[in-house]
């Protein structure tokens, strides 16, 4: 990622830019401490993100997004101020920022937030090249496996799982079994692991495994809620296994030391049966 940085504080731009740079978040391709030279600059460097605080000299930080937005819809921003005014924050909200960060910078919350912009992108640009891809097929296989794969988000969307780092290695594994129209029971999940990233498969199960994990604490919870939930009976025992989602259950109700387990086998099976069914 590409990050561009405004702040009428030098401090809190070597601050963030140190943050970046020392956790591999990406690359700091500029920087500027009004908003004026930030609108030109930007425009030309086209970063990923922008992180951008709200009160500056000149031209303030919603003014900022609002002009961009204008030139270079794709590019998002993270704002970062110690304003504390509803008013302003709901605005830069609806102006199209991804994300506020109150002042004072908190290390890992700008990590954790940048980590999910990162992901988001990541996620939109993969959907942009499988677009590309299928336009060179035949129109109905298009709209098909197009339709299979916004199945597949809206399920890891309804257990909570979309920003998570493992999501879009699971993403982009059901995207290759879909590709090659065979079953996941065809492949062995390490090779599948090492088709989809360049990181070790050990990693990549890992994070997958995270991201999983916490879909069974968040389906366990809406049975918490309500066990006739419409998602509870939709996902619980497709995507996990019962015994699981039961043992999370009592972990989240302080009655086990420990929560379920996460199957992955069971996970891509149920996530690609529902990527089958009709709406």
């Amino acid at each position: 990622m590409k990050y561009y940085i405004v702040d009428d504080d030098i401090n809190i731009v070597k601050i963030l830019a140190n943050i970046i740079e020392e956790n591999n978040l990406g690359e700091v391709v500029g920087s500027s401490n009004d908003g004026d030279t930030a609108l030109k600059e930007i425009i030309i460097i086209n970063p990923d993100i922008v992180l951008v605080d709200l009160l500056m000299p000149k031209l303030d930080g919603n003014s900022l997004v609002k002009e961009i937005k204008k030139i270079k819809p794709e590019i998002n921003f993270i704002m970062i101020s110690q304003v504390s005014d509803t008013d302003l924050i709901t605005e830069a909200y609806n102006l199209g920022i991804e994300f506020f960060i109150n002042k004072p910078i908190n290390i890992i919350e700008v990590e954790k937030v940048a980590n999910k912009v990162a992901q988001k992108i990541e996620l939109e640009r993969m959907l942009k090249r499988i677009k590309r891809v299928f336009k060179d097929s035949d129109s109905h296989e298009e709209t098909e496996r197009e339709n299979k794969i916004n199945k597949i988000k809206n399920a890891l969307s309804m257990v909570g799982m979309l920003g998570e780092k493992g999501t879009s290695d699971i993403i982009k594994i059901c995207m290759y079994i879909i590709e090659s129209e065979k079953s996941y029971e065809d492949f062995n999940l390490d090779n599948l692991c090492s088709y989809i990233s360049k990181d070790k498969p050990k990693t990549v199960k890992q994070r997958i495994r995270r991201a999983i994990k916490i879909g069974l604490s968040n389906i366990a919870s809406e049975g918490l809620e309500d066990y006739s939930n419409e998602i509870f009976q939709t996902y619980f025992n497709t995507l996990f296994d019962f015994e699981n989602v039961k043992a999370e259950m009592d972990f989240l109700r302080g009655k086990r030391n420990i929560g379920g387990k996460v199957n992955i086998d069971k996970f891509f099976e149920g996530l690609l049966f529902l990527c089958e069914k009709p709406y």
